[in-house]
């Protein structure tokens, strides 16, 4: 239980970030600076899998106190056997300071391996049942999933720590609390845009996130909170950006994320969307990751 999500008290506020991917000693500088003002958990998305090892193994040279949580990595990219045997070799390296989110993707990405599946959820099980045949498996209180819906949701409160769902309101995070009760863990996503200028916020948030509210998973459960045809326009409704992306000055930023706190999440994982303009020599948002730490102490 050493290794469990809740012991490891990540805190209530994380870094996810697809800049610490492939970024090397300049990633792993700007997450120790992060560790040195508090901020103990990074995220990094698993992408199509290729070197999501080799950079958690860099990352959790930055601190001792630094752990890394896959967020998350498709179930079709790695064997389970190959998973298991790598987040060995890391723990025997840095201890257990890995946290692997898992999802399922969708059937275009199980094809793309030479797999199929009829359901999410029974695939996801699948994998969970392989990981724990392993001779070093992957403690459930050390997992989580990317779910968005109910049936996958409760298969995560069933075999693994909990949730770490993309592109919510804090609206669902009460939603998932109510339906998952007091022990799950669950870990929202949320993303933010450091300027007051409306348009040119939301602008950034559709440049960069706006691509997934075409993906069938978000645009239902996205209908399940209410959102309408009107909303899932590709890019998306300002209702909606506003919905999923927090905008605004310090106090508002820290607003939302106390939203979902207070709605039942245990950590909010926050990923800064930087206009292009506010990204250092090596594209990563110091400056406001440095606000966002600040204002993390407030929370």
């Amino acid at each position: 239980m050493s290794g469990s999500v809740k012991q490891q008290a990540l805190g209530r506020v994380g870094v996810w970030s697809m800049e610490l991917r492939n970024t090397g000693q300049p990633g792993v500088e700007a997450a120790a600076g992060l560790a040195d003002r508090g901020i103990k958990a990074i995220w990094i998305p698993g992408l199509d899998g290729r070197g999501i090892f080799d950079d958690t193994d860099e990352l959790l040279t930055a601190s001792p106190s630094t752990y890394v949580v896959l967020g998350v990595l498709g179930i079709w990219r790695q064997e389970a056997k190959e998973l298991a045997a790598r987040i060995h070799e890391l723990d025997l390296r840095h201890g257990p300071r890995t946290i692997v989110g898992l999802g399922v993707s969708d059937r275009n990405a199980a094809a793309a391996v030479g797999r199929t599946y009829t359901s999410p959820v029974d695939a996801v099980s699948e994998y969970l049942d392989e990981l724990a045949k392993e001779p070093s498996p992957l403690a459930k209180e050390r997992m989580l999933l990317g779910a968005l819906g109910p049936k996958m949701a409760q298969l995560a409160a069933d075999r693994t720590a909990g949730i770490h769902p993309f592109l919510v309101s804090p609206e669902y995070t009460a939603r998932m609390r109510a339906q998952l009760g007091a022990d799950a863990f669950i870990a929202p996503h949320q993303a933010v845009v450091f300027s007051t200028d409306a348009e040119q916020a939301r602008a950034v948030a559709r440049e960069q996130l706006g691509m997934f509210i075409g993906f069938d998973a978000y645009r239902n459960n996205l209908r399940l909170l209410g959102y309408t045809d009107s909303d899932l326009v590709p890019g998306g409704s300002d209702r909606l950006i506003d919905a999923l992306v927090a905008w605004g000055d310090d106090e508002a930023i820290a607003r939302r994320l106390r939203e979902h706190l207070d709605a039942g999440a245990d950590h909010v994982a926050v990923q800064v969307l930087p206009a292009a303009e506010q990204a250092d020599g090596d594209g990563l948002p110091l400056e406001d990751w440095r606000r966002l730490t600040n204002l993390a102490l407030s929370i």
